[in-house]
């Protein structure tokens, strides 16, 4: 499960990254509204925890950009000191999903973005990535094709979903290096490994070559057009 935590409390967000990556959960963090509100509409999470009171934009406002002009239905939980009930209903109208006052335990908080990404995944949006017979189920985690299940390593699947999500576009090598490292990449040429890993499971069988280099620029995964002139020309 990936999470995104926007929040200016360091020690809070220290707290929650030692808590949740330890049971298996991918975090991103924010320390203000405007990158909380870019990270959340250009990127995939499953839940999203979302301080009120947030330097340069309030988390309220970031939850209304979010809703109304992004059209985003990501679940979110506010965490906040305000514990009036007007606050609480404040946070709601702005479309929080949950609430959760300052202090909190953390096990908790645990409990109440499980219940909001399963309650996500029960409305029926669609979490399964897919090009041509490629597909990449966000739930199950199960990547697949032409219907024969593939077997990835964490780190070559988490670069099969920044790819297939930008798609047709292209990914930066230094995006790429962030979705699974964050800042601190390992020396070496480490991401040119697992690419190659990645070519191999995806492509290495299959005539039609999905994954593509870009020079000096990254990595994007696109039918080539070759491929798709192929087939628009067999069914016409």
């Amino acid at each position: 499960m990936r999470l995104l935590v926007v929040e200016d409390n360091r020690s809070l967000v220290a707290n929650l990254f030692d808590y949740f990556e330890a049971r298996g959960y991918t975090l991103d963090a924010a320390p203000d509204g405007p990158t909380g509100l870019h990270l959340a509409v250009t990127q995939h999470y499953d839940a999203i925890v979302l301080d009120w009171m947030l330097p340069r934009l309030d988390g309220r406002e970031v939850l209304r950009c979010l809703r109304e002009e992004a059209g985003s239905d990501v679940p979110v939980l506010m965490l906040t000191a305000r514990d009036e009930l007007p606050d609480k209903i404040a946070g709601f109208r702005a479309g929080a999903d949950d609430y959760l006052t300052k202090p909190f335990a953390l096990p908790e908080l645990e409990v109440r973005l499980e219940a909001l990404i399963a309650r996500a995944a029960g409305r029926g949006r669609s979490r399964v990535l897919q090009l041509a017979d490629l597909k990449l189920d966000l739930t199950t985690l199960e990547v697949s094709r032409d219907g024969r299940a593939l077997h990835l390593y964490p780190a070559c699947r988490k670069l099969l979903e920044v790819l297939m999500q930008s798609s047709p576009a292209a990914v930066t090598r230094e995006r790429l290096e962030h979705a699974l490292w964050g800042d601190s990449p390992p020396d070496g040429d480490m991401l040119r490994s697992h690419i190659y890993e990645l070519r191999r499971a995806v492509d290495g069988p299959y005539p039609v070559k999905l994954i593509q280099t870009l020079p000096r620029v990254g990595y994007r995964i696109a039918v080539p057009v070759a491929a798709a002139e192929g087939d628009d020309a067999g069914a016409a």
